[in-house]
C-alpha cells in the first residue's frame, strides 16, 4: 500500500483537488489527517524536525500513557483516510500527505519498540513473562466487564511483573498498530533480532555449547563428558519451562493480532537454539555403550520424557516441527543406547574373568557389582518399562525355573517386561557363580559360597525396589534355593562328624570302643573346625541359623554321649578333652572369617587344660 512520495512536506494542510467534488467524507478525512498531522509533528524523530521534546522523552513513558494512545489511534485514522484517498482520489495531495505522515509516525513507533525492547530486557525475561502474562489487561484494549475483579487483584501483581505487563502491552499495541498499516515486516525483523540475541544468551550462561559436534563429543573421557551431561540435565529444564515457555508468551502477546508473524517470530529466535540443546543427547547416545554410562543415558531419557508435554506444547508449530522431531529422535537413539549397554552389561557379565576364589567363600565382588547395579536401575523403572516394552530376551524359553521363578504374576498376567528383564540379569550371574563355586576344593565351602551369594542377592531385592517387580513368590524361591545350598554344606562339612558320635542306645560297647569313639571325635571336630576357621557368612540372621542348626544336631548327641560313658575313660588323660558346653563355644566363634591362630584346636588341647583357663571362654565373646 506504500507509493512513491511527492514532495510536500507533511506539515502542510490538507488540501482537496481541484477537480475533486469535495464531500462530507473528504471533509471527515481532512479533519483525521490534520488531527494526525499535530501529533505526529509532536513527536517526530526525523533529523529535519523542529521538534525537541521527542528527543528528551519517550512517548510510551509512564507521564505519556494517553497520548501514546491518541498517537496511535491517530495512525488508525490515518491509514483508514489513506484507504479512503486511495479508492476516491488516488491523485489527490491529501493522500501524499498522509503517506508523508504515516512515515514519520512508522519511524517514531520503531524507535519506541526498540527501546521498549532494550530497555525492558531484565523486565520480559521468561519468567518474569510468564508470571505476568496470567494477570495482563491492556490498557489500550477496551475495558472488559471484568475489569474491576482485574484491578482488584493489582495488589498481589509484584512491580517486576507490573512493569512486564505494561511492557508487553506497549510492545502488543505497537505491532498490531504497525502490522494494520502495512508495516509488519519492519517489526518483527526488529524483534526477531533483538529477542533471538536475548535467547542465544541465556543458552550460553546455561552453559549450551551449540558448537560442540558428535565427534568432539565421541573423543571426550567419560569424565568430562558426565560433568557436561550433569550441566544439560539442569539447563533443559531451565530452557524448556522458563526460556522457550516464556519466549512462546511474549511472541503470542506481542504478535496475537497475527498469526503468522507470532509463529514466524517465535521459531525464528528459539529453532536454532532448541536444536542444539536437544540435538545433544542423541550424540550422547551414538558414543561408546559402556555399563558405567548406563544412569546417565536414563537421566538423559528422563529429562526428555518428563519435559515432552511441555515440549509438544511449545513447539506445537509447523514451523518448530524441527524441534520436536529433534527430541523424539533423541528419545529414540538413547532408548537404543540403553538397550545397547544392557546387552553390553550382561556379556560383562558372562565374560567375568575372576580367577582366583573368593577367600572364606565370602561374597563375590561379581555379585555385589551386578546387584548394586540392577538395583540402581530400578530407580528408573517407569522409563524403563517403556524402553524395553518390545524388546523380549532371546531365549526366553531356556530359563532355568528354579532360578527365574514362573513368568506369569499373582494375578495370572504376564510379568513387566523390566521384571524380567532385571531377572534374567540376576539369572546371568548366578550361572556364572555357580561355575564360581567349582573353584574351591572342598565341596562344603563351595555350598557356603553358593549360600552366601545368593542370600546376598535375595536381602538385597527384599531391601529394594526389586522386591515389587519380583514378588514373593520370586524371594520364597530363592530363600529356598538358599537353605538347600545350606542344607549341603552341612551334609557336606559336618557330616564326618556326626558319625563319629555312636548309637546312644547301645549299651554293648567296650572301654576300648567308647576310647576310639572319643579320640576319632575329637580330631573330626578338630579338623572340621580348623578347616572352617577362615570360613564367612557375612549376613549374620543367616550366620546364626547356620551354627545354630549345627549346634542342634551335634551337642545334645554328643551331650548324651558324653554323661553317659566319659566316667569310663576318665582316668586316660586326653581321651575327653571337650565338655559339650565348649562345643557350643567353639561353634560360636566359626563363620566369622577370622581364621586367626587363637581360633586353632590342636590334639595338644585338652579338657583339663580348656577347663583350668580363666581367660579361655569362647562362649563369651559377644557377637
Amino acid at each position: 500500500m506504500r507509493t512513491m512520495l511527492h514532495k510536500q512536506s507533511p506539515s502542510a494542510s490538507p488540501n482537496p483537488s481541484p477537480h475533486h467534488r469535495h464531500t462530507f467524507s473528504d471533509t471527515l478525512m481532512d479533519e483525521k489527517i490534520e488531527i494526525a498531522q499535530a501529533l505526529i509533528s509532536k513527536w517526530d524523530v526525523s533529523p529535519n524536525s523542529s521538534s525537541l521534546y521527542c528527543n528528551i522523552t519517550n512517548l510510551f513513558a509512564a507521564d505519556n500513557r494517553y497520548e501514546a494512545k491518541q498517537y496511535l489511534n491517530s495512525i488508525k485514522d490515518l491509514h483508514a483516510a489513506m484507504q479512503y484517498y486511495i479508492s476516491h482520489e488516488p491523485t489527490s495531495e491529501n493522500l501524499v500527505l498522509a503517506q508523508g505522515l504515516m512515515q514519520i509516525a512508522i519511524k517514531r513507533l520503531e524507535r519506541e519498540f526498540y527501546i521498549i525492547l532494550k530497555s525492558n530486557r531484565q523486565h520480559l525475561d521468561p519468567e518474569s513473562v510468564s508470571r505476568a502474562s496470567r494477570s495482563s489487561v491492556s490498557e489500550f484494549e477496551d475495558e472488559s466487564e471484568d475489569e474491576e475483579e482485574s484491578r482488584a487483584g493489582e495488589d498481589s501483581i509484584s512491580e517486576v511483573e507490573r512493569v512486564s505487563m505494561s511492557a508487553m502491552e506497549d510492545l502488543k499495541a505497537i505491532s498490531e498498530c504497525m502490522i494494520s498499516a502495512g508495516y509488519g515486516k519492519e517489526c518483527i525483523k526488529m524483534y526477531k533480532n533483538i529477542r533471538k540475541s536475548i535467547v542465544d544468551e541465556a543458552l550460553y550462561h546455561l552453559n549450551v555449547d551449540s558448537r560442540l559436534s558428535f565427534a568432539q563429543i565421541q573423543k571426550m573421557d567419560w569424565e568430562v563428558l558426565e560433568v557436561k551431561i550433569k550441566t544439560w540435565l539442569n539447563a533443559v529444564k531451565v530452557a524448556v519451562n522458563t526460556l522457550f515457555y516464556g519466549e512462546r508468551i511474549l511472541c503470542d502477546q506481542v504478535f496475537s493480532s497475527s498469526p503468522a508473524m507470532r509463529e514466524s517470530c517465535f521459531a525464528d529466535i528459539t529453532r536454532e537454539g532448541a536444536m542444539s540443546l536437544f540435538v545433544f543427547p542423541e550424540n550422547v547416545a551414538k558414543c561408546k555403550k559402556a555399563p558405567e554410562r548406563m544412569f546417565r543415558t536414563l537421566d538423559l531419557y528422563e529429562a526428555i520424557a518428563d519435559l515432552w508435554p511441555e515440549i509438544e506444547s511449545i513447539f506445537d508449530l509447523e514451523s518448530t516441527s524441527t524441534v520436536k522431531k529433534q527430541a523424539i529422535n533423541s528419545l529414540i537413539k538413547l532408548g537404543e543406547a540403553v538397550r545397547a549397554i544392557l546387552t553390553e552389561f550382561e556379556s560383562a557379565i558372562s565374560k567375568d574373568h575372576s580367577k582366583a576364589a573368593v577367600p572364606g567363600g565370602g561374597i563375590h565382588p561379581l555379585t555385589r557389582y551386578v546387584m548394586n547395579y540392577v538395583t540402581f536401575l530400578t530407580d528408573y523403572s517407569g522409563i524403563l518399562a517403556d524402553i524395553l516394552a518390545d524388546w523380549p530376551l532371546p531365549v526366553l524359553s531356556s530359563l532355568p525355573e528354579a532360578y527365574f521363578g514362573s513368568p506369569f504374576s499373582d494375578d495370572g498376567t504376564i510379568n513387566s517386561a523390566i521384571s524380567t528383564r532385571l531377572a534374567w540379569l540376576i539369572l546371568v550371574m548366578l550361572c556364572k557363580l555357580d561355575g564360581g563355586a567349582a573353584k574351591y576344593k572342598d565341596a562344603a565351602l563351595s555350598y557356603l559360597f553358593l549360600a552366601n551369594n545368593l542370600q546376598y542377592v535375595v536381602n538385597k531385592v527384599q531391601k529394594s525396589n526389586l522386591k515389587f517387580l519380583h514378588g514373593d513368590e520370586w524371594i520364597e524361591k530363592h530363600e529356598a534355593r538358599v537353605q538347600q545350598y545350606v542344607s549341603n554344606y552341612e551334609r557336606m562339612g559336618w557330616s564326618k562328624v556326626f558319625a563319629r558320635l555312636p548309637d546312644i542306645n547301645d549299651n554293648q560297647m567296650t572301654t576300648q570302643q567308647i576310647t576310639e569313639c572319643f579320640n576319632s571325635f575329637n580330631s573330626s571336630f578338630e579338623e572340621a573346625y580348623n578347616k572352617q576357621a577362615s570360613w564367612v557368612v557375612s549376613d549374620s540372621k543367616l550366620r546364626d541359623q547356620i551354627k545354630l542348626s549345627v549346634a542342634r544336631k551335634l551337642v545334645p548327641a554328643y551331650r548324651e554321649f558324653y554323661e553317659k560313658d566319659r566316667q569310663v575313660v576318665v582316668r586316660k588323660e586326653g581321651i575327653v578333652r571337650f565338655a559339650p558346653d565348649d562345643l557350643e563355644n567353639y561353634l560360636s566363634d566359626l563363620l566369622f572369617g577370622t581364621g586367626g591362630s587363637s581360633s586353632h584346636l590342636s590334639s595338644s588341647s585338652s579338657l583339663s587344660s580348656i577347663s583350668s583357663s580363666p581367660s579361655h571362654s569362647r562362649g563369651g565373646r559377644s557377637h
